[in-house]
């Protein structure tokens, strides 16, 4: 019974850390190439360094850490390849799915444009807080409903497993250049405004130009 009550008492505390970490790591507050440790985190925390160890194993096995024993946790870099990967298959994802919400049904379409201009003011009242991490957030979110308003499942899956990335990089992006944010939000306030005005031909050109616009932050 006492290891059964110890177990139960164990994985929300795992679970805990991972998400914390993992947070940080996408929000850019965990830097690529800086080093963090067990140690670290769970004096931060408050909790023993086993359920962040557990923790910083599955952020290794995702990519976003490298484990070095007796030495702590390299948060890794996002490398040129993978930025250049994840951009191109976002132009890909998203300008299928730019053209599909401008033929949307008007019910549809109305919703979706409501959306994405509350994200938009959202994003716009982060810049004035400094919020970068919050910014970065609700910049993925804003081109994951563009995809989801498709109603394309496949392309949905795939756009989240996007997602995550895509948030690190704009994260990177903007911390290291916060002059950047204005020019990602000027960037989607013209997506969304191709899709208002259900201009296909629009979006595609922009969404291109919104993409090497995040290459050229990188």
């Amino acid at each position: 019974m006492q290891d059964v009550s110890m177990q139960v008492e164990t994985v929300p505390v795992t679970e805990r850390a991972y998400r914390v970490v993992k947070e940080r790591l996408l929000s850019g507050e965990l830097v690529g190439g800086s080093m963090t440790s067990e140690g670290e985190i769970s004096a931060q925390l408050g909790i023993s360094r086993t359920p962040v160890r557990e923790a910083f194993l599955r952020l290794e096995a995702e990519g976003l850490l490298r484990l070095f024993p007796k030495r702590g946790a390299l948060v890794v870099p996002v490398s040129a390849v993978e930025a250049d990967d994840v951009l191109e298959a976002r132009l890909l994802v998203e300008t299928h799915a730019g053209r599909t919400a401008t033929e949307l049904p008007p019910a549809a379409h109305r919703r979706l444009v409501e959306l994405l201009s509350e994200l938009l003011a959202a994003q716009e009242g982060a810049v004035l807080d400094g919020d970068l991490a919050g910014y970065a957030a609700l910049d993925a979110r804003f081109h994951q409903e563009i995809v989801e308003a498709g109603g394309n499942e496949v392309l949905r899956r795939f756009s989240v497993g996007l997602r995550e990335r895509q948030q690190r990089m704009i994260a990177h992006s903007v911390r290291w250049d916060a002059s950047r944010v204005t020019v990602f939000v000027q960037g989607h306030r013209a997506l969304l405004d191709a899709i208002e005005q259900r201009d296909p031909a629009a979006f595609e050109r922009l969404i291109g130009e919104h993409l090497d616009d995040a290459r050229a932050g990188l």
